[in-house]
């Protein structure tokens, strides 16, 4: 599966203790043509528990606004980019989904990475 940066697909993302994982929607968030030779895609978790949305690391998507009915949601979500997965491509169930605007991705990612300029 190719997928591009700002494709929202379904994955069965893993739990931080790496035992349990559950189907959810993530978003693509490495660069197209990283050509690492590696069948593999770096995403951040979305998640519909609103209590995590506040944070500089945390991008809010109302499921009604134009950025939500483009990325295929079905409810209030956020966008954790304090929650990054590598996972194999074949492990991508399917795209529901694209974020064509990644600016706020990449304004949480900076601050996530430690990458903010002051």
């Amino acid at each position: 599966m190719k997928n591009k940066r700002g494709d929202v697909v379904l994955v069965l993302y893993p739990d931080s203790n790496l035992r349990t994982a559950k189907r959810r929607p993530a978003i693509v968030v490495q660069a197209d043509g990283l050509g690492t030779g590696l069948s593999q895609s770096i995403v951040a978790m979305i998640t519909s528990n609103l209590a995590r949305s506040g944070h500089t690391s945390r991008v809010a998507v109302k499921q009604r606004s134009a950025e939500g009915q483009q990325m295929g949601l079905r409810m209030d979500s956020v966008i954790m980019t304090d929650n990054l997965v590598t996972v194999l491509d074949s492990e991508l169930d399917r795209t529901i989904g694209h974020l064509p605007d990644m600016e706020p991705v990449d304004a949480a990612l900076k601050h996530t990475l430690g990458l903010t300029t002051n």
